[in-house]
């Protein structure tokens, strides 16, 4: 018998005035998994996201986490024991770094000892120097320390879901690479259940175990990147080319190295 996923979508509907955002979607993410979501600008990704920390409620349909539904939790107690990444980090710019890794457990009553022992604990897992970066505020950090400390934020609470939005796109190639991959030990490593959203077909392929396709409100496919390359949608398989286009075009451009 299988086993119950962590976050289910069960003929989820959400509409916004005239456009229907998100259109009958069922989904099921199991546990320790990554699973990407991708599709265009209004694709409803976002949206389909949000409505599992109850940031949007949906019109109909039903939405579990750890097999318990949403609707019956409240939706603050639902965000603080599910992690959230901004698209650019979303950091309080009046805290300090450590205040703003420590505001979850703050609100859930941790003791302040307690709470400055996670900060110490989180910036090293997200490779951050303590003493150099504990008390800046975030307008003294790059764009790939500021995710950093927003990646840190949402695990403070020690969740079991992360939830990210477009966490990495703001970032330039090279930290943007970086922190892929450091993320993706750390959802490893911390038997973490991750779901993503991004527009980069080549940053799902990379990152995630599984992919889910959106376009207009509706989930076209999902799978691993093997099975979705069998997909029968035209859609699917032009998001799927990209990046093999992209990969001939540099092999054109650059030139080849030498052996190793």
């Amino acid at each position: 018998m299988p086993s119950r996923p962590m976050i289910g979508y069960a003929q989820i509907t959400k509409s916004f005035g005239a456009l229907k955002a998100v259109d009958e979607v069922s989904l099921d993410i199991a546990e320790g998994q990554f699973l990407a979501i991708v599709g265009g600008s209004g694709s409803g990704k976002t949206t389909l996201l949000r409505l599992a920390n109850r940031l949007i409620e949906a019109d109909s349909g039903t939405i579990t986490v750890e097999g318990e539904d949403v609707q019956n939790v409240d939706p603050v107690a639902l965000r603080r024991r599910i992690g959230y990444v901004f698209q650019s980090g979303g950091l309080f710019p009046h805290l300090s770094v450590a205040d703003n890794i420590g505001i979850t457990p703050k609100l859930l009553g941790r003791p302040a000892a307690d709470i400055s022992a996670r900060v110490d604990e989180l910036l090293e897992l997200v490779q951050l120097d303590r003493d150099a970066h504990r008390d800046r505020l975030p307008e003294a950090l790059s764009g790939g320390q500021r995710q950093r400390v927003g990646v840190a934020r949402a695990l403070a609470a020690r969740p079991r879901i992360v939830l990210m939005d477009e966490p990495f796109g703001a970032l330039d190639p090279l930290t943007r690479d970086a922190l892929g991959d450091d993320y993706r030990s750390l959802h490893r490593k911390l038997g973490l259940t991750t779901v993503m959203i991004t527009h980069d077909m080549t940053e799902a392929i990379l990152l995630a175990d599984r992919i889910a396709v959106m376009r207009s409100g509706q989930l076209l496919a999902q799978g691993t990147p093997a099975e979705l390359s069998n997909s029968r949608d035209a859609y699917v398989l032009e998001l799927l080319r990209t990046p093999r286009r992209q990969v001939e075009r540099l092999n054109a451009l650059l030139p080849q190295s030498g052996a190793a």
